[in-house]
């Protein structure tokens, strides 16, 4: 948050599946692999994955912080172990720690591997061992990815525009390296006053962090493709505007034509937040439907 405020209004932008058309991929080479993995789920890949794609990309929890998501995953093998329609487990041998692991993933001011590393210190869990060790799996696993990753349609035509007449700021809840590694490939980086990642904290904190800078609620723009980008605009008072999953691009094509000018004549009000929450919603609903 150590940057200089240039304008009376600041656009927050998500990176995975927001900005940067990679969370497809992470989720189906890295995240979910490596929770299969790391947790002994092997002899049930196909129907673990399914359920770990569902979790992340396909449902109401798109986009959740990885360790929550973790947590979500865990939890439906846990407590369908006997009689889980899409999982049927030969063996389960239980996960010790899971309860003590998830009030973490519920309480915690940070989510991060730094975060996870200094409860281990105070605490002999089991499940927050098997927890880092599946992050620093999935982070190795997405830096050995072909550097083919690339933004979404529109995006860096989109940015160059804004930072023109606003600040610009990544928040996301990927890891900093990646974020920066991406970014900064694509030169998106260097439209933003500063990257905000897990390691800065929740997203929900950041923007309350970036409103205590001076900038009024009306005048800050959540942008994001997943219900907790939302939510966390929704907490701070903000506006939010949504990336449409499957229709990426034209998205952003709105976002630089009708929203954003909104935003700066104080026009993006309750009505139209409403509109795109409505659309936002209905999106999310048919996609999934329809994987």
């Amino acid at each position: 948050f150590d940057f200089q405020k240039k304008s009376d209004c600041i656009v927050c932008i998500d990176s995975d599946g927001c900005a940067m058309d990679t969370m497809e991929v992470k989720h189906r080479t890295c995240f979910g692999p490596q929770w299969i993995k790391t947790f002994g789920l092997t002899e049930h890949e196909a129907e673990c994955m399914e359920l770990w794609l569902s979790i992340n990309l396909y449902s109401i929890t798109r986009g959740i912080n990885r360790f929550k998501g973790l947590a979500l995953a865990l939890a439906e093998v846990e407590c369908n172990k006997d009689n889980l329609s899409k999982i049927k487990l030969k063996k389960w041998l239980g996960i010790e720690g899971l309860a003590e692991y998830e009030a973490w993933t519920k309480e915690a001011k940070e989510l991060s591997n730094p975060a996870l590393l200094a409860v281990m210190q105070k605490s002999d869990n089991p499940c927050f061992e098997k927890a880092l060790l599946w992050s620093i799996r999935t982070n190795r696993a997405i830096h050995a990815l072909p550097a083919e990753d690339r933004p979404f349609p529109n995006v860096k035509s989109a940015m160059d525009a804004m930072a023109k007449q606003a600040d610009l700021a990544a928040v996301s809840s990927a890891n900093r390296e990646a974020v920066e590694a991406e970014w900064g490939r694509h030169h998106l980086a260097e439209d933003c006053s500063t990257l905000l990642t897990q390691e800065a904290g929740t997203k929900a904190f950041c923007i309350g962090e970036l409103r205590k800078m001076g900038y009024e609620p009306r005048r800050i723009l959540m942008v994001g493709d997943a219900p907790g980008d939302r939510d966390a605009a929704e907490k701070n008072g903000v506006r939010f505007y949504p990336i449409l999953v499957g229709h990426e691009g034209e998205s952003w094509k709105r976002l630089l034509e009708e929203a954003f000018p909104k935003l700066l004549a104080g026009s993006f009000d309750a009505k139209y937040q409403k509109e795109l929450n409505q659309a936002f919603e209905q999106n999310l609903g048919v996609h999934a439907d329809s994987e």
